[in-house]
């Protein structure tokens, strides 16, 4: 169940990039460390590995319904047309992931010092700083531009992500006394979501291995330690493979 652990947090960085191509300047660091965090994850070797694995066996999945008359073939066909084309992509990009920073300058030495305190001063980096005060839409650009070799590897992530979604099932289960625990068949799922009503006050932590998993449920306290939930909760999980 953790082998897209990888695969969720580069999506997560990937809708922060997209979603804040405007921020303001004093959002652009963030921004642009989250642009290298997409290099460094991107850039794994058991990631690449995984998510081309991933697009062959939903791959042969997929052509086996063939024929089936309850498959809509035009729906079929759309989905088997982006898996190929995610394949086509990651296959010619996949390799160079971490080319879109090593080869430019700029990003390579603003690279080396966003991890130290105070490091992107505008003394420190004043070519960045200058950069920092052109046209937002200009600015935009620049990022577009830097992050398009990435695409190809967001489309495979945000395909598979959402075909391991759609996998899942919803069960309505009971937390006893803040516990939850399942028995898994072995090495048959991949990832567990937890729907818990926001007005129950009550946050899920999770664990677990291909056996089983727990969860358990606590009380935040914003000012200190959680406390462990005692009463009988009442949640939805779904168990997607």
């Amino acid at each position: 169940m953790s082998e897209f652990a990888l695969t969720c947090d580069l999506n997560t960085c990937w809708s922060v990039l997209s979603n804040s191509c405007y921020a303001p300047r004093k959002l652009i660091t963030t921004l642009l460390t989250t642009l290298f965090e997409i290099v460094d994850v991107g850039g794994r070797s058991d990631l690449k590995s995984d998510i081309l694995k991933e697009l062959d066996r939903h791959k042969l999945q997929f052509n086996s319904y063939r024929g089936n008359p309850s498959v809509s073939v035009e729906v079929l066909d759309e989905l088997l047309q982006k898996i190929d084309k995610c394949l086509s992509g990651f296959n010619t990009i996949g390799s160079r992931i971490g080319n879109c920073v090593s080869d430019n300058d700029f990003l390579s030495s603003l690279r080396n010092r966003v991890a130290i305190p105070g490091g992107t001063c505008a003394f420190d980096l004043p070519s960045y700083h200058a950069w920092k005060q052109v046209d937002p839409d200009e600015r935009r650009q620049d990022i577009l531009k830097w992050s398009e070799p990435l695409k190809a590897l967001n489309d495979s992530v945000v395909l598979l992500m959402r075909l391991l979604r759609e996998s899942g099932a919803a069960q309505r289960v009971i937390a006893n006394n803040g516990q939850f625990q399942q028995a898994l068949p072995q090495g048959r799922f991949q990832m567990m979501r937890v729907f818990i009503d926001p007005s129950l006050g009550l946050v899920p932590e999770i664990s677990g291995n291909r056996m089983m998993v727990w969860v358990r449920l606590t009380h935040q306290n914003w000012e200190g330690k959680p406390q462990a939930a005692t009463e009988n909760a009442e949640f939805e999980i779904e168990l997607c493979a």
